[in-house]
């Protein structure tokens, strides 16, 4: 059984009224979210009750996508296009990303020995610290395999000692 048709006015009872708004502004904020993440769109949307109160949801932070939102507005004022607006967008992405990729170049470089001389101080003496840090990790975990290397060893070795006896047995029964 489907469900009715409604004819869309404002409802005039004040409590039936609240119970269609939570219900569907709870409908609302779902299918924003469920559209950010199926359709990895930036996402956000901003609603203000008859009481005032304010509910919103955002996948990303909701003050960028207000400031792009209205840079749209105002370049597409200015007739610039979606695509180019897209393609600015993807601009300043990129350069963000090229940004994030050169200091992990730096950092990796960093880590291997290379281009200390531009480094502070303070900035080596943070470096030295996340290298004995992960020194430490490398040698716990080099510890625990070789315990569990030799455990693995001494268990193949009784396991060989009590056939090699097995077999001296059946050996020695066999020359009587």
């Amino acid at each position: 059984m489907g469900r009715g048709k409604i004819e869309i006015k404002r409802i005039e009872n004040t409590t039936n009224r609240q119970v269609t708004f939570c219900k569907r502004r709870n409908g609302l904020l779902k299918k924003a979210y469920e559209l950010s993440v199926l359709c990895d769109a930036e996402v956000s949307l901003i609603v203000f009750s008859s009481r005032g109160r304010l509910y919103e949801y955002s996948n990303n932070n909701i003050r960028s996508t207000i400031e792009r939102y209205k840079k749209a507005c105002s370049d597409h004022s200015s007739a610039s296009t979606t695509t180019e607006i897209n393609a600015q967008y993807y601009q300043q992405e990129s350069a963000k990303l090229r940004q994030q990729i050169q200091m992990l170049q730096n950092s990796n470089r960093h880590l291997m020995g290379d281009a200390l001389s531009t480094l502070t101080v303070k900035e080596l003496k943070q470096l030295e610290n996340r290298l004995e840090r992960g020194l430490t990790r490398i040698r716990s975990k080099k510890h625990e395999m070789l315990l569990a290397e030799i455990e693995y060893f001494q268990k193949r070795h009784a396991l060989l000692v009590r056939r090699l006896s097995w077999k001296m047995k059946i050996f020695a029964s066999g020359l009587r």
